[in-house]
């Protein structure tokens, strides 16, 4: 890997603090499993470098939205700089894969197509120079470490990218260019390509390999072969393991806890690896990050442990409630990802449901979490994403709604890029490039978006200092207006009522706060005294979301 020397890093300024103005959310054991996580592809969010627009020769000549667009690190980082993710709520990136990607672009199904995505990896070891360079990458994470936000990599080892005129086949040691999975049982779903042209790495493989002999030019061409070689050496030596395919990707992976200070992974195509593979990515990722912090005690964001959130696509929370448990079910084979190193899973239920009542969905939440199958663990909910065609109002005509169901139900919560502005998911292209366009920003001169930004940052900044909204135990208050409260030991209980009128209110708090507590809603601001188990306000939002008052 491309290290980051001491001295730029001090040159850079990384070395701070976490800014004390910033408020890091409530400390508890409870912290990922209530977290708000934004999700970004970099070239479609801001492009603060116009100079890296076209790396390694690429053009623009692919199908509409298929090109890289220019959004970079740099622009990520601007936002970050500006406090957008703080006035949001924020607690953790997510990015797309910034790896080194294929250089050239496929011709197959939807049109021409660049890896602008970030899914289809070249060489694990680099920066993209479409994306930046390990030293924006570097800044990045110390700048969200400063404000009090984590960085979670996107990790892809289930697959090299698509074959193309600039980017051969892989030795077929190391890759399967077929068949593709037939869903046809475990081996149906691991031992496959998940779609034509998307070479298979032989995880499962226990036999050494040699490294792929055009990873191999590359790395002596840009002088740093030897430096490569000396690493793997060091750590196959250190951890005892073979040289197969799936260790050379679990050590390339953890380098960027090793080298940087990630705080997590979330991680691609989880159901299309063996499962082992991840517990022995997760088991390598936490010796990764306590060197790290170790290393540079004055750049770390807390202690909390390193987190790791699988995609096992189409699993949701009320599958985790049925007879049989957590597992995910192969057909021939049973698969509890969570005893292989995950913290959390992916919740595909909500974007579901979401047309359901809201107490319904809360409810059934809290009993999995809390008591059923799923106590002990975490779910990632979201209700728009760069892949399902089936997200959740893909028109925008429900942001408002959205943002109440997503940030106020019980798991930890994704936003993907542009939910907060209601950036289009129905874009003029073919396939999932329509979920892809790049940021509305220029939308913010419109007076609805900024009150919608406004209303989703009024919930993500009441949810990012109260534990409680997502990790707590729910409980329905009343039906009409529809009140509910949450409960965490150690934690400030929280109430919200939803669609409670404009003006003046009075809204029941049951015994969970004191008699006389003084309570603020967080969406107005405005404050009152618990009286006979209630609250009175005048407030011009239906909305309330209460809390003790500082």
């Amino acid at each position: 890997m491309k290290r980051i020397a001491a001295g730029l890093i001090a040159l850079l300024g990384l070395n701070a603090c976490t800014d004390p103005s910033v408020a890091e959310p409530q400390t508890s054991d409870n912290a990922w499993s209530s977290a708000t996580v934004y999700f970004l592809l970099p070239d479609r969010f801001r492009n603060g470098d116009p100079d890296n627009d076209l790396s390694y020769g690429r053009k623009r000549d692919g199908a509409r939205l298929r090109n890289f667009a220019g959004g970079d690190l740099r622009g990520v980082i601007g936002k970050l700089e500006e406090g957008y993710f703080n006035d949001l709520g924020v607690d953790a990136l997510w990015m797309s894969p910034v790896y080194r990607q294929i250089e050239g672009a496929t011709d197959e199904g939807t049109g021409r197509t660049y890896a602008y995505h970030g899914y289809w990896p070249r060489d694990w070891t680099a920066v993209d120079r479409n994306f930046g360079t390990e030293a924006d990458l570097a800044e990045l994470i110390d700048s969200a470490h400063r404000r009090g936000i984590r960085v979670l990599l996107d990790v892809v080892i289930n697959h090299t990218g698509p074959v193309t005129e600039k980017d051969p086949l892989w030795p077929q040691s190391w890759v399967r260019p077929g068949p593709v999975c037939d869903w046809s049982g475990f081996a149906g779903t691991v031992a496959c390509t998940l779609v034509e042209n998307l070479p298979d790495i032989r995880t499962e493989r226990e036999e050494p390999v040699a490294l792929p002999p055009q990873l191999v030019e590359q790395w002596r061409r840009e002088g740093r072969l030897a430096q490569e070689q000396a690493e793997l050496d060091a750590f196959f030596e250190r951890t005892g393991y073979p040289r197969t395919p799936r260790y050379y990707l679990i050590k390339w992976a953890t380098d960027w806890v090793r080298e940087y200070g990630v705080d997590g992974f979330r991680v691609d195509t989880t159901k299309h690896v063996e499962p082992e593979a991840w517990a022995q990515l997760k088991k390598e990722a936490d010796t990764a990050l306590a060197q790290w912090r170790a290393e540079n005690p004055e750049r770390k964001l807390g202690d909390r442990d390193f987190y790791m959130v699988g995609e096992v696509y189409g699993y949701g929370i009320n599958d985790f409630g049925a007879s049989e448990g957590r597992d995910y079910d192969f057909g021939d084979r049973k698969v509890d990802f969570f005893d292989y190193g995950f913290d959390s899973l992916i919740n595909f239920d909500l974007v579901q449901s979401a047309d359901g009542d809201m107490e319904t969905i809360f409810s059934s939440y809290s009993d999995s979490l809390h008591g059923g199958a799923l106590d002990g663990v975490g779910v990632l909910n979201y209700l728009a994403s760069h892949d399902d065609m089936h997200s959740f109002d893909r028109e925008r005509q429900r942001a408002r709604e959205a943002a109440i169901k997503l940030l106020l139900a019980p798991g930890a919560a994704q936003i993907y890029y542009g939910d907060e502005l209601g950036r289009t998911l129905t874009a003029s292209a073919n396939g999932d490039a329509q979920l892809r366009s790049p940021m509305n920003w220029a939308d913010l001169d419109e007076p609805q978006t900024r009150e919608l930004l406004s209303h989703w940052q009024k919930l993500g900044r009441f949810r990012r200092a109260h534990t409680a909204v997502g990790a707590g135990v729910h409980s329905q208050l009343a039906d009409k207006p529809y009140t509910f409260a949450r409960t965490l030991d150690g934690s400030p209980s929280v109430v919200v009522a939803v669609d409670s009128g404009r003006g003046q209110k009075s809204i029941t708090v049951g015994d969970i706060f004191a008699e006389g507590t003084k309570l603020q809603d967080f969406y107005s601001g405005k404050t009152a005294l618990v009286e006979g188990g209630r609250v009175s306000l005048d407030t011009p939002s239906g909305l309330v979301l209460l809390a003790p008052a500082e």
